[in-house]
């Protein structure tokens, strides 16, 4: 598979955060892309938003500078995820519905240390996408 060539539109929303913001989500983008080599990105929502074969399942919420959220959704049609489908051994989801979970981080840190479990929790999910 060819490398994947990285969004212009997700490039430029970045280059305008703050500098912190901005390398805590280069570094949230780079866990969530490194997870399959399926995912594509772009700008939905005003934000940086994650897709596999054109099915929405992750959109960064960037409104607060010392906190980002990554928000989880099955897209924009309502849809339910199935009882037990995601397994969050560390507790770190916020259910906001049968349908989306948000995932809160603090900075490039708190991203490095959770990204393992990001990346099990992300293909998790894209299965239910």
């Amino acid at each position: 598979m060819a490398a994947r060539t990285p969004s212009t539109d997700v490039e430029t929303f970045l280059a305008t955060l703050a500098p912190a913001q901005e390398a805590a989500a280069r570094r949230l983008r780079g866990v969530i892309l490194a997870a399959d080599p399926r995912i594509g990105e772009g700008i939905k929502w005003n934000a940086p938003s994650f897709h596999v074969e054109g099915r929405h399942f992750a959109t960064m919420q960037l409104r607060r500078a010392d906190r980002m959220l990554l928000v989880l959704h099955l897209g924009a049609g309502k849809r339910t995820m199935p009882a037990g489908a995601i397994v969050d051994p560390g507790g770190q989801l916020d259910w906001l519905g049968a349908d989306r979970a948000t995932w809160s981080f603090s900075g490039v840190q708190d991203v490095a240390t959770h990204g393992a479990a990001l990346q099990a929790l992300l293909r998790q999910w894209m299965a239910h996408a």
